[in-house]
């Protein structure tokens, strides 16, 4: 389970509450599919760099349009589908892409059902894309309302903070 506190300095943040609260409330509510236990480090109203070699990508499409991005390193992903499939997983393979898909359908119908009355709502998803690797870039088109959470994954094994973290970021435009 993810844990929350949401400072009310978040107002100050150019993005509006309901999609940070939805993005921390999905991933706390999906993860425990994985028994994954998270806490929320951080938000980012701009794009950053996506950190980790394991990247969900899910399509949106309603009253808004977009993307929801789950991006991880090879070790959470393998503690995360280990968890989901009740099996230790040593290294990436095609179980551990499919789980991460799966958790970014998890975490996309949980923000979707948090924005479904919301001017954020959509409703409709795409089949999740699994990116696989380093240096790559997502650009980013103007106009479009971005928010990365950031979580640390309580993982006793991962000495360097790198090793511990996932990210779920949303960019959407309003149609």
């Amino acid at each position: 389970m993810s844990t929350m506190t949401l400072p009310d300095s978040l107002a100050s943040l150019p993005v509006d509450p309901a999609l940070a609260r939805a993005i921390v409330e999905a991933v706390g509510e999906s993860l425990t599919m994985c028994h994954a236990k998270t806490r929320m480090v951080g938000l980012s109203a701009v794009p950053i760099y996506e950190p980790g070699s394991v990247t969900a990508v899910i399509g949106v499409h309603g009253r808004v349009s977009g993307f929801i991005t789950f991006n991880t390193c090879e070790q959470v992903a393998l503690s995360l589908a280990g968890g989901f499939l009740q099996e230790p997983m040593d290294k990436l393979n095609g179980q551990v892409i499919d789980c991460m898909g799966e958790i970014a359908n998890l975490i996309s119908g949980g923000v979707k059902k948090r924005l479904s009355s919301t001017d954020w709502a959509f409703n409709s998803v795409t089949v999740p894309s699994v990116i696989v690797g380093h240096n790559y870039q997502i650009a980013y088109a103007k106009g479009i309302q971005y928010l990365a959470v950031t979580f640390e994954h309580q993982n006793a094994d991962a000495f360097l903070l790198e090793h511990r973290l996932l990210q779920v970021a949303v960019s959407f435009v309003r149609l």
